[in-house]
This record gives C-alpha cells, sequence and structure tokens, in this order.
C-alpha cells in the first residue's frame, strides 16, 4: 500500500467527504452485518498503513453508498495496477500537479477504449476535486474548544454561571470569590449586590470604580488611589448551542461561553461537501445576527467577524454556494465556493495564486452552458480564453458555478542551453551565449581528460526542422585545444570520446592448483607471478617445477586455436614461506630452488598449474560397533578394501553381526550402500569386498535375535528368528495380511541392507525370501486407485464378456 499512495488517498477522500461521523460509520456497518472496524484504517487521523483493501471492504462502501460501480472498477484497478500504462502516467502527473491530467487522460481513454464509467471516475480523480477547507474541520473536537478557565478579553458578556474573583490590595487586602446567580448579580460583602448580567468585563469595571469607592475611600482612578482592585473570570459558563444544517454530526452542544462560531462548527465536524463555507450563518431569537465567512479565517486567518456565541443560538450551515475548480499551476489545486460576481482573480487568489512555471497570459476555464443555449450539436461545456490574467485580465471574467480554471504551465524546454558529454571532468548542461565556441564549452566543462580520443569530437546540432545535423571536430593535444574550432548554437550537444571505451575487456585466466581459480583483468607488463598472486597462491598440491601457458596462436592454419609452452616455477611461488624458512605444507615433490625467470603474460593467456601426480591428502574411513579396536583409520594404499580395514580393527568381536552390519559412502552423498561385510571378510575374492573411499564408514551391530514385521498385516510386532523359516511364517506370526494388504509385493530388508521380494508364479511354486536375524519385513498397502482401475476395466469388458459368451452359445447349439 505504499506503493500506491493514490488508492489510500482516494479511499480516504470518499470517507471524508460521507459527511458521516467514525460513530455513525460504525454503526452503518453493524446494520449491514460488516465488521464495525472494517474502513477505521482508512478514517482520518488513523496512523500506520492500511491493508489491502478486500472484496469486503469494496461492497461495503458500495452498501454505504460512498462508492458506485465505476468508483469500484477503478479502484480495483489502482489496486491490482492493471490500469492502461496511458492512464497510470496521467494519474501520476495529476499527483505532481500537472493541469492537462483530465483532457489527457479523457483522449488516451478513449483511444484505448475504456468504458465510459471508468474514465468519468478517473477524471474524479483530479486533485482539484478536494473541496478547500473540509479537512480543517476533521481533528478532534477536544483540541479546539474554547478554555473554561479564561482568560477573556474586554469585551466578554457576564451571565449566571460565571464565576469572578475580586482581589483588593493597598489600605485594604482582600480576596473574594464572587459567582454570578442566575438572576445575574454577585454580591460583594459590605459592597452589596451588584447586577453583572449582560454587562461586558469592561463595563464591570467602570462601574467597580463607583461602587467600590463608597465603601473604601482609597479606590479611586489616577496616581493618586490608595487602594486598588483586580477583577478577573476564574471561571466560564457554559452555554447551549445548536449547530444544523450541512454539517457532518448536527445537534445540540454545550460550548464556552467564550466560544464561537468556529468553536461550535469544529465541535460538530464542520460543513459536509454539500456544506457552505462562505455563508454560515448564526441565528439569535429568530433572526440572523452574523453570517461568517470562512474562508476569512482559512485563507487570511483572520478571525475578528467570528462572532461569540450565547445559549441558545444557533449556526446554520446552508448548502454550498456556486462551486469553481482550480487546477493546474496554482499553488493550492482545489474546489472553490465564490461568492456572487467574484472573479477569476479571486478563484486564483484562494487557490494560494500561480505557480513560478504558471503560463500567467493564458488560463483555460470550461464552462457548462446555461440550459437555454445548448444545442444539439453538444455544446453542453465549452472553454473560454482567459487572457493577460496576470496584468489584471483575471478582474474582469466573473465566475460561475461548475467553472474549471485550468492554469497551464509554461514549456517545459529549457534555452540557451547546451550539453557537454563523455571524458570531461564536469559532463552536463551548461549556458552558451551568442559567440560561445566548441573550444570553450570544452573547457567550462572542465576539458578533457588524459585518456580521451584526440581523433574526433562530435557535435549534434538541432535544426528548425527538428532533425538533426551531425558536425565533428578533434583535439590538438590533451590541453582541449581543438583543431576546428566553430560556435556553437543552443541544444548543441557535444560527445567527447576516451580511448577506454574503444578498448576490449583483455583478461588473462589461470586453473588447477590454486586457490580462486578463473579470468582476472589483463595489465600490460603482467607477469604469471602477478597472477598466482592474484588468484590467492598455490595449493599444497601445485607441481612446482613447471606450468603450461596456452596462448592465442600467430599462425591460425590447419584450425589451429592455441599453442601451448611450458615455463619454469620455482619454491618462490610458495608466497606462505619467508626465505630461509621451513616450508610447512603438506610433503611432495621438492620445488626447485629460486632463480626461474619470470615470465611476462600476454593477452588472453590460460595458465594451468599443474598436480603433483598422485598427490592427495590421506583418505580416512570409520569403523565403529562389535570390533576390537574401533576408530578412524587411513587408508595405507587407494587398494585398501573392507576386509583389510577390518583386521586394521582386530576383526570382529564375540558379540558381532557382521551380516547386519551398514556401509555408508558420504562422498558424493550416495548414502547406505547394501553390502554384505561377513561374506567381504570371509571371502577377499568376493564381490561384496569393495574398495574403500575417503569418508566410508562401516557399523558392525550386534547379533539381533528378531525379525521385524510392519506394514499392512494385522498385529505388526516383532517376532523371534526362527531358523530356515520364509516369509510367509514371519507375516503369520504377526496376524496375517490386513484386509488392504498389497501381499504379492511384500519384501525383505535384510540386515546387509539388500531387500528380497516375494514373488509369485503362475505354473511354478512361489518364491519366498528367507529373512535373517535383524531383518524387517514390510507388507505394502494395495493401490486403492490401482484397485478403481482394475474394477473399471473389468466394468469395460463385461459386455465384450458377455457378447463372446453369447456367440460360444450359437456355435456349439449348431
Amino acid at each position: 500500500m505504499q506503493a500506491r499512495p493514490e488508492l489510500v488517498e482516494q479511499l480516504r477522500q470518499k470517507l471524508v467527504t460521507s459527511g458521516m461521523s467514525r460513530e455513525q460509520i460504525h454503526a452503518r456497518l453493524r446494520a449491514e452485518g460488516y465488521p464495525e472496524d472494517l474502513l477505521d484504517a482508512y478514517l482520518p487521523g488513523s496512523q500506520g498503513t492500511p491493508n489491502e483493501p478486500t472484496s469486503e471492504l469494496y461492497s461495503a462502501m458500495q452498501e454505504l453508498g460512498l462508492a458506485d460501480s465505476s468508483d469500484v472498477a477503478v479502484l480495483r484497478g489502482l489496486q491490482a495496477d492493471t490500469l492502461p500504462v496511458a492512464i497510470r502516467d496521467s494519474l501520476a502527473r495529476a499527483r505532481m500537479g500537472d493541469s492537462t491530467f483530465v483532457d489527457s487522460t479523457r483522449a488516451r481513454t478513449r483511444k484505448l477504449t475504456v468504458r465510459a464509467d471508468v474514465e468519468d471516475s478517473l477524471a474524479r480523480l483530479d486533485s482539484g476535486y478536494n473541496i478547500f477547507g473540509i479537512e480543517m474541520f476533521r481533528s478532534n473536537a477536544n483540541a479546539v474548544m474554547a478554555n473554561v478557565l479564561g482568560p477573556v478579553d474586554e469585551n466578554y458578556k457576564l451571565g449566571p454561571g460565571d464565576r469572578l474573583v475580586l482581589i483588593l490590595t493597598g489600605d485594604v487586602e482582600a480576596s473574594y470569590t464572587l459567582d454570578v446567580t442566575r438572576e445575574g448579580f454577585v454580591v460583594i460583602p459590605q459592597v452589596g449586590q451588584i447586577y453583572v448580567a449582560n454587562l461586558t468585563l469592561g463595563q464591570l469595571n467602570d462601574l467597580m470604580y463607583s461602587r467600590l469607592g463608597r465603601v473604601y475611600s482609597g479606590v479611586r482612578r489616577g496616581a493618586g488611589a490608595t487602594s486598588r482592585f483586580s477583577l478577573s473570570v476564574a471561571r466560564l459558563r457554559t452555554n447551549q448551542v445548536y449547530v444544523l444544517g450541512e454539517v457532518t454530526r448536527p445537534g445540540s452542544y454545550l460550548v464556552s461561553s467564550a466560544g464561537t462560531a468556529l468553536t461550535s462548527l469544529y465541535a460538530a465536524g464542520g460543513p459536509t461537501a454539500n456544506g457552505s463555507m462562505r455563508q454560515v450563518q448564526i441565528k439569535r431569537a429568530g433572526h440572523v445576527v452574523s453570517n461568517v465567512d470562512l474562508y476569512d479565517y482559512l485563507l487570511r486567518g483572520d478571525a475578528s467577524h467570528d462572532a461569540r456565541l450565547e445559549s441558545g443560538d444557533i449556526v446554520f450551515v446552508p448548502s454550498h454556494g456556486p462551486r469553481v475548480r482550480v487546477v493546474g499551476e496554482v499553488v493550492r489545486p482545489a474546489t472553490y465556493e465564490m461568492r456572487e460576481r467574484e472573479t477569476l482573480a479571486e478563484a486564483i487568489s484562494a487557490a494560494g495564486g500561480f505557480k513560478a512555471d504558471a503560463l500567467r497570459d493564458r488560463v483555460h476555464i470550461q464552462r457548462i452552458t446555461p440550459a437555454g443555449r445548448r444545442t444539439i450539436d453538444g455544446n453542453a461545456r465549452v472553454t473560454l480564453e482567459a487572457s493577460d490574467v496576470g496584468n489584471g485580465g483575471a478582474r474582469a471574467v466573473v465566475m460561475e458555478d461548475g467553472d474549471v480554471v485550468r492554469v497551464l504551465g509554461i514549456d517545459k524546454r529549457v534555452r540557451n542551453t547546451i550539453s557537454v558529454e563523455g571524458n570531461v571532468w564536469t559532463p552536463g548542461r551548461q549556458g552558451v551565449t551568442p559567440g560561445t565556441t566548441l573550444s570553450e564549452a570544452i573547457r567550462v566543462a572542465g576539458g578533457p581528460k588524459p585518456d580521451v580520443y584526440l581523433g574526433q569530437i562530435l557535435v549534434s546540432r538541432l535544426l528548425p526542422d527538428s532533425s538533426r545535423v551531425q558536425l565533428r571536430s578533434a583535439f590538438r593535444d590533451t590541453t582541449g585545444a581543438v583543431v576546428n574550432d566553430f560556435p556553437l548554437t543552443e541544444d548543441d550537444v557535444i560527445q567527447v570520446f576516451s580511448l577506454t571505451d574503444f578498448r576490449p575487456d583483455r583478461y588473462v585466466a589461470i586453473g588447477g592448483a590454486v586457490r580462486k581459480a578463473g579470468r582476472f583483468p589483463y595489465r600490460r607488463g603482467m607477469t604469471m607471478r602477478d597472477l598466482v598472486l592474484l588468484a590467492g597462491g598455490v595449493r599444497e598440491s601445485a607441481y612446482l617445477k613447471e606450468a603450461e601457458i596456452a596462448r592465442l596462436p600467430q599462425d591460425r592454419t590447419g584450425n589451429t586455436t592455441a599453442t601451448t609452452i611450458r615455463v619454469p616455477l620455482d619454491s618462490t611461488y610458495l608466497f606462505e614461506r619467508k626465505p630461509g624458512e621451513e616450508y610447512l605444507g603438506a610433503p611432495g615433490l621438492p620445488a626447485p630452488a629460486s632463480g626461474a625467470p619470470d615470465v611476462v603474460l600476454q593477452p588472453y593467456d590460460n595458465v594451468l598449474i599443474m598436480q603433483q601426480p598422485n598427490w592427495e591428502l590421506q583418505r580416512v574411513v570409520t569403523i565403529l560397533g562389535e570390533v576390537k579396536f574401533p576408530g578412524q583409520y587411513a587408508l595405507k594404499t587407494r587398494s585398501e578394501r573392507i576386509a583389510d580395514v577390518v583386521d586394521r580393527a582386530g576383526g570382529f568381536t564375540t558379540e558381532a553381526y557382521p551380516e547386519g552390519a551398514m556401509f555408508v559412502r558420504r562422498k558424493g552423498e550416495v548414502g547406505r550402500v547394501a553390502v554384505d561385510v561377513f561374506q567381504a571378510v570371509r571371502r577377499r575374492n568376493s564381490p561384496e569386498n569393495l574398495l574403500l573411499m575417503d569418508g566410508d564408514e562401516i557399523t558392525i551391530p550386534v547379533r539381533s535375535n528378531v525379525v521385524s514385521v510392519r506394514g499392512a498385516v494385522n498385529a505388526p510386532n516383532v517376532v523371534a528368528y526362527m531358523p530356515g523359516k520364509d516369509l510367509d511364517y514371519y507375516v503369520d506370526q504377526a496376524g496375517g495380511p490386513a484386509r488392504e494388504a498389497d501381499y504379492g509385493r511384500a519384501y525383505v530388508t535384510q540386515p546387509s541392507g539388500k531387500r528380497e521380494t516375494r514373488s509369485t508364479h503362475t505354473f511354478l511354486p512361489d518364491r519366498s525370501p528367507k529373512p535373517l536375524p535383524g531383518s524387517t519385513i514390510v507388507v505394502p498397502q494395495r493401490d486403492l486407485n490401482e484397485r478403481a482401475q482394475t474394477a473399471a476395466v473389468l466394468s469395460a469388458l463385461a459386455p465384450l464378456f458377455a457378447a463372446m459368451a453369447t456367440v460360444a452359445a450359437l456355435l456349439i447349439r449348431r
């Protein structure tokens, strides 16, 4: 979902413009049988990245009236990334504020024969459809409630429920808490009762000079006062107001007496998509006492006209007035509500003004033709051209409901530039002035690099018909001076080449007894010692008397592909050993003393470091179990066999059962090999006496006197071994074959790992293998699919057999 921000934004926008609160959405979802938190991840204020939308989510949005079938088609296309490429590109440009988004998208969708409903839904994805200001009121209402603890200004009107604090200082030191009663009075000790309802805080301050001065002679205005007082509001009363009309959560609200129309709108979630932002009415006693234009607050931060509410006031949001959509190269593309007779200048000003790359001379206005002036030739929408917009022309164009203002961008082409590419120190674009020459442009680009190709410089020049012509020059030397210098024009592209670009990737190769065989880049003057160093040095098995080099032949007649030469090596190729030190590697053929000349290599040489004849590390085999000396034994020769290692291990113990020995070959991941170790030891020339390899493992178990019976038998069991008894005997001891047994395929795994199968013959006696001690008998289950196939074949052949029987009966009667 992080890769599809447009999908998340569209889902969230549809929820925001629905006008429903979180609680209302939960209630509707419960009523329709959906989880109430199904849409929470897309509500404003949700944290984290939502999960992929599901079919259930799209269905719920349609049930709640948040989307129709065309909306869902587009949203699914965004999710699956299956929209046509042209449309996806247009969506991406729309997120970047491309003013041509809708028109280009519609033109391309017509060519791609996209359905009309999907086309309309794509048009609604334009960023200009966001209603300006509606998001402002979606924040937490408690964060914008007026402070119930004050302070307030001198224009605050007092009323029942307010709490005042009076502090006297000077000749008299006293502090009084004064609650305004329901009748609108406060009572001050020694002063008496004062009526304060509907007085502003400033008016009460003036009155207090008179009333306190009667009791405290030091209280007076001016510098001669010997007693002073301070009057403040410690707690504000709450007013009950009503927020009605096109608001998200209409109803009754308790707000602080310092609260204003904005306070109540925040509490009610602000206007819906159908509500007005320019004509919010405050009604008191049946009369409109104030009209609030929210654009003063949203665009200019001016809340001076935001009236303070009184108890019983009604804040009414009517339906919106004319709206204009402003898109393109403006700071804030959106849909704006316009007052009567407001002009294009006010619309662009509301959108934050032009961007730096806006084309201010021309603005397109798409306007809906009034119903009375529409004709049958389809002039319901027309485009108007507003010229000289940046010079006051915008004030002459009065906006109408449904207008779409498109501010185009200036041409993307950058003039007076050239480009220097290739083998210079600072390639890229640079400015050009009349008279700028090729050599000057190359100098500004840092000049050529040392490996520059002097033979040619290519200059591609753009002609007035948008074709290009090829010009050329050359370098005198690597300082950057050119042979044929000439002036450049804008859009010239200069290409400087490098000698390295023309060189093939030359290499040398090495293989054999080295640590890192492979190819390495060829360097001029490279020797075989250098190559062996790059290959990580030689292995212990290396033959250090000579090496072979395969070289490309001078003469290729006779299908010759390479010539080979032998070159000498010496002990200096043992890089780990310092001169005069003892070599601690594996023993082998002695390396000649130092003195062999180093060999200079040529490109594509293939070096082979040969291995010493018959060289290898020790072959180790493991013998475990019932032998006298179990352990790991290194083979003395390549011809040692099983019997030889058993002899070296001291032979079998008295408890050994060699017939059940396990032979495992690790090399090549062969695994267990079925071999009779007892026969291998008893008869040395037997095929069972295998040649041993490195990693072989022989395990001699203790003698076993039981036979295990498993698989499809009635009572799988371990049966005591009886000499001479066959498979049938042991299966009978395990309760006989089960109903689902495929007894004809029963087999025995002998202790050595060899398997013998029970076989049946039509005209000869059946052969049943004889298990040895420690063997395992397996009776497999019959394949049910095979039985079904057999039954099907018999069913298919039954009519044929019946027909044959009928024919035979008729022949017999004759």
